[in-house]
């Protein structure tokens, strides 16, 4: 498979099924046709043309077999994601609540996280405006909500009516 000037050698892949006539060959390649049937009812220049595109992105061998490894070298090109670590592991890539981990001190550290989002140090603020800014982290807020005050991350106000972070203990 060629390897463009960036290094990419997805592109000429991708470049080479973006083309309907290659992709049609290749995908009478794959399905056992012969090179003439699989090319059949292209000019002499479309043939050529269609045979160097599949050869440059690597998805036909020398004598014209469809060749499906060229998606695996691709794959295997291109670096694993970085799998998520602590809280994030928890949330969605738009940092949405996605499941409550079940080991307690991972859930705390999650819904530490979560609440350092929402709230600042010191800050207090009403039922309403907290529900708000826990809609951007999940679904359901009363549960989030409640997580958070049962951990004692979070403390209501005696009224109810007043959310803010539980002050850290001071270090010794």
């Amino acid at each position: 498979m060629a390897t463009d000037r960036s290094g990419d050698t997805w592109r000429s892949l991708v470049a080479a099924l973006a083309n309907d006539r290659v992709r049609e060959a290749f995908a009478r390649l794959t399905l056992g046709a012969s090179a003439d049937d699989a090319l059949d009812g292209l000019s002499p220049s479309r043939r050529r043309h269609v045979v160097e595109t599949l050869h440059r992105a690597g998805l036909v061998t020398a004598d014209l077999r469809a060749d499906g490894t060229a998606f695996a070298r691709v794959l295997a090109a291109v670096p694993p994601a970085p799998r998520p670590t602590g809280a994030d592991r928890f949330l969605s890539s738009e940092g949405r609540l996605v499941r409550y981990p079940s080991h307690p001190d991972e859930r705390r550290d999650l819904l530490e996280t979560l609440a350092q989002r929402v709230l600042a140090p010191g800050e207090v603020i009403d039922e309403p405006e907290l529900n708000d800014r826990l809609a951007a982290l999940t679904d359901d807020i009363p549960a989030l909500r409640r997580h958070l005050v049962d951990h004692e991350i979070v403390e209501r106000t005696r009224s109810g009516s007043a959310y803010s972070l539980v002050a850290a203990p001071p270090q010794s």
